[in-house]
């Protein structure tokens, strides 16, 4: 990282970028209230509850925190059609977020996560979802639209944020992939199980550590670094990803390219909330990478994004501002 960089600049060039996020979006809904009794039908708490509030989750997540970084996020994914579609729709004019990448399938359900909130504890959380696969006809649409949007705009960068909620499909990967490929345009992946061996090609795969034991199948101790590489390496392989960036949590990031690896340890920090720095972290690594940034700095600046965000509490966007500056401290 000796070469002098102008992150004045650098992060100002994020301005100009349109970044493509295909992936399973939900609502993150909250309940909160106080427990005063317990139900007499059933030994049970009973809940008063005093707020609500929806935001946007998953996939959508990403798209807020790539719109905070002051890029422009095209958010591409299919939800129900629903009452939640409308709620979910409510929530993208009120962030500011186009719906132009959205379809509807009356087959599927918006998904929503409603968390159940007393005194701070969290009590019960349910889910409201279906996870299978999308079916050939929408399929076929879905990837037909985001080529559609693909041809019509510049796209800087893609994300695949999957949640295993079954919007992207092993086809939609391999059809955008290969159209990003061809077009020179950088993907990366935030993945799940169930298409973990499908992303080939990509640009940047972004496993947790728990991921990348469970996806290459070696049994590997947390901080055996070498153990990660090893692990890394037969992804490199297996997949052909040129970049590799593992997050470790309290052990910081390590990142894997051309035989070689980096770790950057965690900055000491108070945290809060752990709850969402993998949406910041695959968001900054997106716009580092369209600008051009080596994989040191993409994985360094990253790691910075994801400790800043694990101050608050909650799911939040990074503060652009914030970063900027650590960023300079940190690598100037």
């Amino acid at each position: 990282m000796t070469e002098k960089i102008n992150f004045n600049t650098v992060f100002e060039s994020f301005n100009q970028f349109n970044i493509l996020i295909i992936g399973d979006v939900m609502i993150d809904s909250y309940m909160w209230g106080k427990v005063n009794r317990i139900s007499p039908e059933a030994p049970v708490p009973i809940i008063m509850s005093t707020k609500q509030e929806n935001r946007l989750g998953g996939a959508a997540n990403v798209a807020l925190n790539v719109q905070a970084l002051g890029a422009n996020p095209i958010l591409c994914a299919v939800i129900g059609k629903d009452s939640k579609a409308k709620s979910f729709y409510n929530l993208l004019k009120e962030n500011k977020l186009s719906g132009e990448g959205i379809l509807e399938d009356e087959s599927r359900k918006t998904t929503v996560k409603t968390r159940i909130i007393s005194n701070n504890q969290h009590l019960l959380r349910v889910d409201e979802e279906v996870d299978h696969e999308l079916d050939k006809k929408i399929e076929k649409t879905f990837i037909q639209h985001i080529l559609s949007i693909m041809s019509k705009k510049q796209v800087n960068a893609i994300i695949f944020e999957d949640y295993d909620k079954g919007c992207i499909t092993p086809l939609v990967i391999k059809e955008i992939v290969e159209f990003a490929n061809k077009k020179n345009i950088p993907t990366l992946v935030d993945p799940k199980k169930r298409n973990f061996s499908e992303y080939k090609n990509v640009t940047l795969f972004k496993p947790n550590f728990k991921e990348l034991v469970e996806g290459s199948k070696i049994d590997i101790k947390k901080g055996d670094f070498d153990g990660v590489f090893k692990a890394s390496e037969k992804l490199h392989d297996e997949l052909s990803v040129k970049y590799l960036l593992v997050t470790l949590s309290e052990l910081g990031v390590f990142i894997s390219y051309n035989k070689s690896y980096k770790t950057i340890p965690a900055e000491v920090r108070d945290i809060a909330d752990v709850s969402g720095a993998g949406d910041t972290i695959i968001s900054i690594a997106s716009v580092c990478l369209a600008s051009g940034l080596n994989a040191e700095l993409i994985a360094g600046i990253s790691n910075l994004a994801g400790g800043l965000v694990c101050e608050k509490v909650g799911v939040v966007p990074i503060d652009k501002t914030q970063l900027l500056k650590e960023t300079i401290e940190k690598f100037s």
